[in-house]
């Protein structure tokens, strides 16, 4: 079986010859296959550079590429100033029939790069100019010839997905100066006017959906995750705002054959029965302490019970104490409890709880990838 063929079967419980084993690789370390720093990197294609990591290690995996919608009153201009030999300062402002927006970002050669400044930065000012960036365009006017030309790239090489984008907290909150502090107080003080959003959203990814899969011939979404997650925003906001966007991305998909996988960080005891019942072909990473729950035989056992093989995991193997901080022996003990919870079930894909970090010594992701494969 290819690569993808394998990740594919796992993600419809379907049987395959052995579990994908996919190591979350995204920035640190395709930037070292390739000999680049994070600045250079930002100018190779990810879809290229991810094929070229997965082809070097031999194993599965997976990654994204996008199709967005076009906002055609919109338009976009962006200044760079040097800050240093190594960071980046770049100022971009989007210009809208409802006012100009701007944000700053820091690029840097040793990190990925962040945000400094969001676009929302007074609510009654900047929430109609925003409203037209991310909601005025038409769905149906979605190009797929990106997505389509990079999945051909790739080829079985790994699963490439189409990104949704990010669930409703991150959707909002990911743009307000402030982020996930003040991304909280804003809708609880204006919860009829996040209701009203919540729903226009939803309208605009289902649409989104249905014109991309109208389109090409992609196998599988995946939404994201910043802050969308129980650790950050506890249950009760997440399934107030989160959980009704997952569902609606998830019956959207499956209308059209086609499959959904999410990303949810931290701790997740709390939500595995949601989890379960989401209507996702594939959740990861499922992460071990203490950034998250899911710790040694009784926490993947509880997740095996949980998700009752109708959901697909992927992850827990630790990025920090096992892969970087870790021995090969500690890699192979981890991978030994995952295959043992899920031993029989066709919806497992060996993971990490995060992305590799570019410190991450190769014997140890080796002993991961070669205890998945019987070697």
């Amino acid at each position: 079986m290819t690569p993808k063929a394998r990740m594919l079967a796992a993600y419809r419980g379907q049987p395959s010859d052995r579990p994908p084993v996919a190591p979350e690789f995204w920035y640190y370390y395709p930037a070292k296959v390739m000999g680049v720093d994070m600045l250079e990197f930002s100018k190779v294609p990810f879809h290229i550079a991810l094929k070229k990591t997965f082809e070097y290690f031999d194993c599965e995996g997976w990654g994204i590429t996008g199709a967005s919608v076009p906002v055609p009153d919109v338009t976009s201009t962006s200044q760079e100033r040097w800050e240093g030999p190594d960071t980046l300062i770049r100022t971009t402002r989007k210009i809208t029939p409802w006012g100009t927006l701007e944000s700053v970002s820091r690029q840097d050669r040793h990190e990925p790069g962040w945000a400094v400044e969001r676009w929302i930065k007074d609510l009654d000012r900047d929430l109609p100019a925003w409203e037209h960036l991310v909601l005025g365009g038409d769905p149906a006017r979605i190009s797929v010839e990106g997505l389509e030309k990079h999945r051909v790239e790739v080829g079985e090489s790994y699963l490439l997905e189409c990104a949704l984008g990010v669930p409703f907290f991150d959707f909002f909150a990911e743009s307000r100066q402030g982020g996930l502090e003040q991304a909280v107080f804003d809708i609880t003080e204006r919860e009829d006017y996040f209701n009203d959003l919540q729903q226009r959203y939803i309208a605009h990814q289902v649409a989104k959906v249905d014109a991309i899969c109208a389109a090409s011939t992609v196998e599988s979404f995946m939404l994201g995750c910043s802050w969308s997650c129980v650790t950050c925003i506890g249950p009760h906001f997440w399934r107030r705002w989160d959980v009704p966007v997952i569902r609606a991305m998830a019956d959207a998909a499956h209308r059209h054959g086609r499959l959904l996988h999410i990303h949810f960080h931290g701790r997740c005891r709390d939500v595995l029965g949601d989890l379960a019942t989401l209507g996702c072909d594939c959740i990861c990473p499922f992460e071990r302490g203490p950034g998250g729950d899911i710790n040694g035989l009784d926490g993947l056992r509880a997740v095996r019970t949980a998700l009752a093989d109708k959901v697909t995991m992927n992850g827990n193997v630790h990025t920090v104490e096992t892969l970087i901080r870790g021995t090969p022996d500690d890699v192979r003990r981890e991978v030994d409890e995952i295959l043992e919870a899920f031993a029989g079930s066709h919806r497992l894909i060996v993971g990490t709880g995060d992305q590799v970090g570019g410190e991450t010594p190769e014997d140890n992701l080796y002993a991961l990838i070669d205890r998945v494969k019987g070697n």
